[in-house]
């Protein structure tokens, strides 16, 4: 009969599992009317980005009813089915640990299908089947109980923490507590004229089998349950009924429906010390229709509450209750999207301070000295004095070797053309730039590099110091419409970096594309010449071969 138990109820579970993946949107932990107001300060934090954690938000109530089947397992056979109802309120207090205060009110009822003569010794059964001393005919144990059980259980979660699914619409979770309860145990030991019943008939001649047995019983047993059953006189009562402790321990699972419903199937097994919850307590050590020693049973009575149950979320400026929450969620999507981390900015080493970085240069130049592409120091008249020291910056070869100041041998009227010489110098942008670096694209790409864009912060850098300089950029090749509209593009890309991540004005450059002699690849930049002069923007020859990345 058990077994027909559970196999309805797998079925039922069966209809409702196509329920089981319904989701719940989770409000957003940036959401401060679900925090209470006692961790609004540790919310603020998190979202200022000064606290790791976020605060754990207010989430609703779980109030809900339930039915099912229930048992009692003891020395008399359990007949099925009988029912149980109840009802509770849980609370989360994390996304594992919750708490619920349920009330259930149970039957059961039961009947053995073989003779019993161990009555003799149940102050109740006695008097009525067996007054006389000597003649102790055969009945038949039955019994009908209700249970009151009012109890607090803690409960664990099982599957709303996942590490590689988001959250599921079903939820498993076990629980255990201990609940008071009161029974009241009776007999149907009279019939409907308030006589014993006579088992005389029901013999094993007359009905050899269990199937037999059972059904002649039920013919012969009206439904009345009038006899109070056996009780211990020392057992504390609650009214007239017996009251004990119990301990609860059980299994379920949930079903999402929506947001606010869910359904649950349970399985709870209850354990009282008592053996009376049946109204029997006295073993035989004889078989079906004699008579023999009495023995007094030493194990207790549990019973067993199978359920289906209907559940709704209450509450207001609240998440669902935490159980069906994975707080994971938040994790994995500030992993995937961050909104609040911090990334510092890019800072490449240039030890030397002349603009090429360090995994470029190929010397560590003196403070001052111009560099070029490579980071070694400038050497307009190849002397071998470079022209932070020179003081002769364009020695003829004739005039070659020079001496430690860049001086050549050649004579000189007097000292001042040396002097004119530096000036002119000093007065071109070429020589206060320095040779300024090329930047170089992949493919049709005219998007610039990460090294591209060191390499031009290099340049704003001079130009900064230079206010008075204007600054050429070349862009090569025109021997189609796509290369030219392409060296145009990569041109246009340099001079608008420049003005809009280093803030050099517009107007202090000069915008050359397809030009002959150089790279299609490479955009050179160079200090305009004194008294050079042209456009800093001009119209794209092509516009609609125009490419952004």
């Amino acid at each position: 009969m058990a077994s027909k138990k559970y196999t309805l109820l797998a079925g039922l579970f069966c209809l409702l599992v196509s329920f089981a993946f319904s989701q719940a949107q989770i409000r957003s932990y940036e959401d401060s009317s679900v925090i209470p107001t006692k961790r609004m300060p540790q919310h603020t934090e998190f979202l200022n980005g000064t606290y790791n954690y976020p605060a754990k938000p207010r989430n609703q109530w779980e109030v809900g009813i339930k039915g099912g089947l229930s048992s009692i397992s003891g020395d008399v056979r359990a007949r099925i089915p009988t029912f149980g109802g109840g009802i509770h309120v849980r609370k989360a207090f994390g996304y594992v640990f919750s708490m619920r205060l349920e009330y259930d009110y149970l039957t059961a009822k039961g009947l053995n299908f073989s003779g019993s003569q161990g009555y003799v010794r149940n102050n109740v059964l006695q008097p009525i089947y067996a007054p006389n001393p000597g003649t102790v005919p055969v009945i038949f144990y039955n019994y009908k109980t209700t249970i009151s059980e009012l109890g607090i259980h803690g409960i664990v979660t099982l599957n709303n923490i996942r590490f590689h699914k988001a959250k599921t619409g079903m939820n498993f979770y076990g629980f255990g507590g201990i609940a008071g309860m009161v029974y009241n145990a009776k007999y149907n030991a009279l019939n409907s004229s308030g006589q014993p019943y006579d088992y005389s008939s029901i013999t094993s001649a007359n009905y050899p089998d269990r199937k037999t047995t059972i059904k002649a019983l039920k013919n012969m047993l009206d439904d009345s349950y009038e006899t109070k059953a056996e009780r211990d006189p020392l057992q504390p009562k609650l009214g007239s009924n017996p009251f004990k402790p119990a301990f609860v321990v059980g299994a379920g699972v949930q079903i999402k429906l929506s947001t606010r419903f869910n359904i649950a199937i349970e399985d709870k097994f209850t354990s009282v010390k008592t053996d009376l919850l049946d109204g029997q307590q006295w073993q035989e050590n004889f078989g079906f229709g004699n008579t023999g020693a009495v023995a007094q049973t030493r194990d207790y009575d549990s019973y067993n509450f199978l359920s289906v149950g209907l559940n709704v979320n209450l509450g207001a400026k609240s998440v669902e209750p935490l159980w069906w929450l994975n707080p994971l969620d938040y994790a994995y999507s500030e992993i995937r999207k961050p909104k609040l981390m911090i990334m510092p900015k890019v800072i490449l080493p240039d030890a030397d301070g002349d603009g090429v970085t360090d995994q470029f240069d190929q010397e560590q130049t003196p403070q001052g000295c111009p560099v070029d592409t490579h980071g070694v120091s400038l050497d307009t008249d190849g002397d071998g004095v470079p022209d932070c020291k020179d003081k002769e910056k364009i020695t003829p070869t004739i005039c070659q070797p020079v001496d430690a100041d860049g001086v050549g041998k050649c004579p000189c009227p007097d000292t001042s053309c040396y002097a004119n010489l530096v000036m002119k110098g000093a007065n071109d942008c070429a020589t206060k730039l320095g040779a300024l670096p090329s930047v170089t694209f992949t493919g049709k790409s005219v998007t610039l590099s990460k090294d591209a864009q060191s390499l031009l912060a290099s340049v704003g850098a001079r130009m900064r110091n230079n206010p008075e300089c204007k600054v050429v950029v070349v862009g090569y090749c025109n021997s189609t419409k796509q290369e030219q509209q392409l060296s145009w593009d990569r041109v246009n890309a340099v001079i608008n970096y420049l003005v809009e991540k280093e803030g050099i004005s517009g107007d202090r450059f000069i915008f050359q594309y397809g030009q002959e002699g150089g790279d299609c690849a490479t955009v050179d930049l160079r200090g305009a010449a004194e008294g050079e002069e042209g456009p800093n923007t001009v119209p794209a020859p092509h516009p609609n071969l125009r490419k952004t990345k």
